[in-house]
């Protein structure tokens, strides 16, 4: 059994997750510190290890995906078994394991095993993101809207600790730049643990009958309902753009003639504007809807598109890396809420398994193609993307509607 229930509960349960929910914000701020690390220095460790081949600069943050993707389905399992307190400890610790390979293969100069540090670093973020669902588990519709947001409000100060301790400690082992940083993040990662064993279990309250008697449909009757089908969209159309462009950005400012500090304060910024609306996003999704909030996450990544594409001054790019974020987190947060509507309790670890099995795995080719696009044909190629992608999936949200109303209709008058 986790040790996060998922089913709504009597007071003292709900003080409990609520509790939960407080530890978990905790651990995404300072594990999820590693993220904002990863992404700010990533591509810059790369190019410092391959001068000479500039297109594989941003593949250690490609391949950082691809661990996301390729450890979410099994590290679903994985909590699902353990428990979460002892998976998300486990995860932590793969990051440690990841952090010490990665300041290594900095100061030896080997760049393949930079890029399976960051694979394990992709690894320990999938256990990070399990937090959310962590959260999306528990009380009923209400709260469980505002747990997600809550519990990604620690993102805000992950946006401030990752970039903060990247500045302060990437030249702690010279000649090697941004060796330190990774160092830093290991013992970030060790605090992260110590954190985590602060979750208390919670009791399951469901009825003996419900536990007798589990009930499970086929994964492909499960992801053919609309509902799975858009949040999915949705969902890897707000990650992979961010990913797209945000990992393009350090490597295009400094391009550009803009400092490596202007870069990585650019990181800080948008990872901020990822998170720091999680304050009200819950707020917003009970008061106006799912849909609504996801579809200003979208129009928001079209507006990031536009003053991308207006010019290259510091301004440009801080101001679209703010509305990337803004965006992401109305559009992902609201994607996650709507996802919860397409599987039951008993369903939800292989379907937020196979959620983001697929979504990383997209984000991943995201990261990877973000470099040879850059590489290729510029920065102005890479803001482009938002302007169709978005487009689509604003469709899609339309067509979800449209398709709910219809079957409202038709409910009503049987």
């Amino acid at each position: 059994m986790s040790d996060l229930a998922s089913s709504p509960a009597p007071a003292p349960v709900l003080h409990g997750a609520k509790h939960n929910v407080f530890i978990l914000s905790m651990a995404q701020a300072v594990n999820g510190s590693s993220g904002p690390i990863t992404i700010a220095i990533g591509a810059l460790s790369g190019a410092y290890l391959v001068p000479d081949h500039l297109v594989l600069a941003t593949l250690p943050v490609a391949i950082r995906s691809i661990g996301l993707a390729l450890f979410a389905l099994p590290v679903a399992t994985l909590c699902k078994h353990l428990g979460r307190k002892l998976g998300f400890a486990s995860g932590a610790f793969l990051g440690i394991i990841g952090a010490l390979i990665s300041c290594y293969a900095l100061v030896h100069m080997q760049f393949k095993l930079f890029c399976f540090g960051y694979f394990l670093l992709g690894g320990a973020s999938a256990f990070v993101q399990q937090y959310r669902f962590a959260a999306a588990d528990q009380g009923n519709d209400k709260f469980k809207s505002r747990a997600i947001s809550w519990v990604m409000t620690g993102g805000i100060l992950a946006a401030f600790i990752g970039p903060q301790a990247a500045l302060r400690t990437k030249d702690l082992l010279l000649p090697t730049p941004f060796a330190g940083a990774f160092l830093a993040m290991a013992a970030l990662l060790v605090l992260g643990i110590l954190i985590l064993f602060l979750l208390k279990p919670i009791p399951d309250t469901k009825s003996g009958a419900a536990h007798e008697t589990p009930t499970t449909r086929p994964l492909s009757q499960i992801m053919k309902q609309p509902v799975f089908f858009v949040a999915l969209l949705c969902a890897v159309s707000t990650f992979a753009l961010m990913t797209f462009v945000m990992t393009g950005a350090p490597l295009a400012m400094t391009h550009h003639g803009h400092s490596q500090e202007h870069a990585i304060l650019g990181i800080q910024w948008h990872v901020m504007a990822m998170f720091a609306p999680s304050f009200i996003t819950g707020s917003l999704i009970v008061r106006f809807g799912k849909i609504p909030v996801i579809a200003a996450g979208l129009l928001l990544l079209i507006l990031c598109a536009l003053v991308a594409l207006s010019g290259l001054a510091l301004w440009n790019f801080w101001v679209s890396l703010i509305l990337l974020g803004i965006g992401w987190n109305f559009g992902f947060i609201g994607s996650t809420a709507l996802l919860g509507e397409s599987y039951t309790s008993d369903e939800k670890n292989i379907i937020q398994g196979t959620h983001d099995t697929i979504l990383f795995g997209i984000v991943a080719i995201a990261a990877l193609s973000s470099g040879v696009i850059l590489d290729s044909f510029g920065w102005q190629a890479i803001v482009f993307a938002p302007l169709p992608v978005a487009s689509f999936s604003l469709i899609a949200l339309v067509w979800l509607s449209l398709n709910i109303r219809k079957e409202r209709a038709l409910t009503e008058t049987t």
